[in-house]
C-alpha cells in the first residue's frame, strides 16, 4: 500500500509540473545568465535584424629571436666560428688541424716529410714551414714520429692565443 501511494504522489507531482510549465510561460522563473560581451551592432537596413556571433579567439604566442640569445645554449659554451674558405687556398687548408691523420714520415739527408690524410680520404705530403688548417697553422717541426703544428686562434674573450697541435705517428701495435 505504501508503495502504490508513493507512486501515485510521484505521478501527480510530475503531471502538475508539466501542466504549469506548458500552460503558463511566466510561471517558471529563468535563471540569470552570465553577461556575454557583444560586438557593437552596426546600423542595419530597416526591417532586417543583424545577429553577430561572438567568438573567443585563442591567442597564439610566437617567439621571435631577433637580437636575443638562444635560451637552450649554455652560457659557458665557447662559440667557434669557422672561418670562410679563402680563394686560391689549397684543399689542405679547408679542414681543421685536429681532423688531420698522420700516416707516414719520411726523410732524406736534409729534411723530414710527412704524409697526412684529410677527412675526405685524400692524402697530402707536408714539410716544415707549410701552411695548413682553417686558422693558418704552420708546420713548426717534423721529427721521426711527430708533427708539431702551431696556430693562432681566438679564445672566448677574443684574445689571440697560440695553440700547438701534435700529430703522432701510430706505432705498429697501437690502434
Amino acid at each position: 500500500m505504501k508503495r502504490s501511494a508513493f507512486l501515485f504522489l510521484s505521478l501527480m507531482t510530475i503531471c502538475c509540473l508539466t501542466v504549469t510549465a506548458c500552460g503558463d510561460k511566466k510561471a517558471a522563473p529563468k535563471k540569470p545568465e552570465a553577461q556575454k560581451p557583444q560586438k557593437p551592432v552596426s546600423a542595419a537596413p530597416t526591417g532586417t535584424t543583424q545577429k553577430e556571433e561572438v567568438k573567443a579567439e585563442k591567442e597564439v604566442y610566437t617567439y621571435e629571436p631577433k637580437g636575443r640569445r638562444d635560451p637552450f645554449v649554455p652560457l659557458t659554451e665557447v662559440m667557434k666560428a669557422k672561418p670562410q674558405r679563402k680563394k686560391g687556398s689549397a684543399p689542405i687548408e679547408d679542414f681543421d688541424v685536429d681532423e688531420l691523420k698522420l700516416i707516414a714520415i719520411a726523410w732524406d739527408s736534409q729534411q723530414y716529410f710527412a704524409m697526412v690524410t684529410l677527412p675526405d680520404n685524400k692524402s697530402y705530403t707536408i714539410k716544415k714551414g707549410m701552411t695548413l688548417g682553417l686558422y693558418g697553422g704552420k708546420v713548426r717541426e717534423i721529427t721521426r714520429d711527430t708533427v708539431i703544428i702551431t696556430e693562432q686562434t681566438k679564445d672566448y674573450k677574443g684574445q689571440i692565443k697560440t695553440k700547438d697541435t701534435i700529430l703522432k705517428l701510430r706505432k705498429e701495435g697501437e690502434e
